[in-house]
């Protein structure tokens, strides 16, 4: 019986038409899993095959706490990181909690723009970022450094770690330093003092670029040269000591933007700054700007109307002019009393005029007087009693009489007054108005007209041009006040704005465009309309 069981429960032996497949897979089988092993035994790439000095170089194009992490995967390479080029540090950030004793996540919160890192973890306290600083930089061979950046929140008693990273990066050699101090929460007087002494005893001469932002420096007699110094953006920085001669120590200076910072009443650099091809000088309380430099090609200010002066730049390419302050005299300013920028090929302008405050009478400029100027955007907010008055936007004809070679026309002219009326806007009887005398411009190919609304002075500034554009191919009118300075509901004034705007805008066009024989395009237009 147990034989008859055991033979009754032994398994059918296969068919023979079945058995010669079942073979052959086994044999791909088997050959696959020789190929498999034939290739993990051949020659493989590893790092330690490479020369000692290649290895750093290949570590240091990973992100700083990606190059932490790779170096932790095998004891050869635990130090590669710590010739990392650039050191950027980030605050707040995210590390894991549990892992502080770990040198990667040490890292998690520099500079890398991972994603990743701030979807875990919980926010690192100001201690432990400057524990974290100071533990990398510790690390760190200090040798290589391409780029040393902080950005956080410090504040003046922990200047003493300030003074530690700057000699780091100092005595690093690092060729660019950024830091910014945030300045956020308390007063511009508390900012923390950034020694630039200490980058003249250990580095200054290896410093390419150089940027602050919420700090204090005070420049003093005793620097020497910034021999390679070519880039220097201060923002929110309190200025004392003398800035103008820090400046003339700059030798090679190409880039210098000035940005909400005080304690320059005067920027008057005596010295020549040949190198100098931007200047940015935005929302500093500064009385006068007088700066000599020959290769200057980018020029940009905003703030108050400031006697400018910058000599010998006739390599001028592109000047900015914006005034943050209500005047009159805004464009007669930009255009005549700051003569340095006439060899311009791109001009932009932004002014307040107000027809409350009293005109400043200027001497218009001599025809032709910028030469080169081939754009011009003016970004004009007009203050006025009444909509349809002589509110000084028609000057603005003038000035384009001294740019006969001008090819593109961006106007924004939004208008505004301190009490609306109703039927305020398009009147019927200034639809036909002449516009001022201005001179014939014969490369004026496309003007744009920004916040148009048929007032009486855009009617007429709109019909100078086209009288006098004679190879103007089309005139572009956008009715919406795309920048209004009140808020939507604000007195009403936004409120259905294109049912009561866009039609006047519209039946002017068609009439204007029959009379001058040019294409006129009115944005956002009812197709029935055209």
């Amino acid at each position: 019986m147990a034989g008859a069981g055991e033979d009754e429960a032994a398994p059918p032996s296969p068919s023979p038409d079945r058995q010669q497949p079942m073979e052959e897979a086994a044999a791909a089988k088997r050959s696959r899993s020789k190929n498999h092993h034939g290739l993990a035994d051949g020659p493989s790439f590893r790092m330690e095959d490479l020369p000692a000095e290649v290895q750093p170089v290949i570590i240091s194009l990973l992100p700083l706490k990606e190059a932490v992490r790779t170096s932790m995967v095998s004891r050869s390479w635990t130090t590669l990181w710590r010739f990392h080029g650039d050191l950027c540090f980030n605050e707040p950030v995210d590390v894991d909690s549990n892992t502080d004793d770990n040198p990667a996540d040490q890292v998690n919160g520099t500079g890398t723009n991972d994603q990743s890192t701030n979807q875990c973890g919980t926010k690192i306290t100001r201690a432990k970022f400057i524990e974290t600083v100071n533990s990398v930089i510790q690390q760190h061979s200090g040798i290589g450094i391409n780029k040393f950046s902080i950005s956080c929140d410090l504040h003046k008693e922990d200047s003493h770690h300030l003074d530690r990273w700057i000699r780091f990066a100092a005595s690093s050699k690092a060729k660019i330093i950024d830091f910014d101090l945030k300045l956020f929460d308390y007063p511009v007087e508390e900012a923390p003092h950034f020694p630039l002494e200490a980058l003249d005893a250990q580095g200054s001469s290896f410093v390419q670029s150089l940027s602050l932002a919420g700090a204090s420096i005070k420049p003093s007699s005793g620097i020497c040269r910034f021999t390679v110094l070519r880039r220097l953006v201060l923002n929110s920085v309190q200025i004392f000591g003398d800035f103008p001669g820090l400046l003339a120590k700059c030798s090679r200076l190409e880039d210098l933007e000035i940005i909400r910072c005080s304690g320059v009443d005067d920027l008057i650099v005596p010295h020549k700054l040949d190198k100098l091809q931007k200047l940015l000088i935005a929302r500093t309380d500064v009385q006068m700007v007088v700066i000599h430099a020959a290769d200057l090609a980018h020029f940009e200010y905003e703030g108050r109307l400031i006697p400018i002066v910058l000599h010998g730049c006739s390599k001028l390419e592109k000047a900015t002019i914006a005034f943050d302050t209500t005047n009159p005299s805004a464009l007669a300013h930009a255009f005549n009393v700051i003569p340095s920028i006439s060899p311009v090929k791109i001009l932009i302008v932004r002014a307040i005029i107000s027809t409350y405050a009293q005109s400043l009478e200027l001497p218009l400029r001599p025809q032709g007087m910028f030469m080169h100027l081939r754009h011009m955007t003016c970004q004009i907010v007009v203050y006025c009693r009444e909509l349809n008055e002589d509110n000084g936007l028609l000057q603005l004809a003038h000035w384009l009489d001294t740019a006969p070679q001008l090819e593109t026309l961006d106007l924004h002219l939004p208008m505004q007054m301190l009490y609306l009326s109703s039927g305020a806007f398009f009147s019927a009887e200034v639809a036909g108005a002449e516009g001022p005398c201005m001179c014939r411009h014969d490369h004026l190919k496309t003007v744009f007209m920004g916040g148009f609304q048929c007032y009486k002075s855009q009617i007429e500034l709109a019909c100078s041009i086209l009288g006098n554009a004679s190879v103007l191919e089309q005139l572009t009118i956008e009715p919406r006040l795309t920048e209004a300075l009140w808020g939507e509901d604000d007195y009403g004034q936004n409120r259905d704005i294109e049912s009561r705007i866009l039609p006047g805008v519209c039946e002017w066009a068609q009439r204007t465009s029959k009379r001058f024989g040019k294409v006129i395009t009115v944005l956002d237009a009812p197709l029935n309309s055209e």
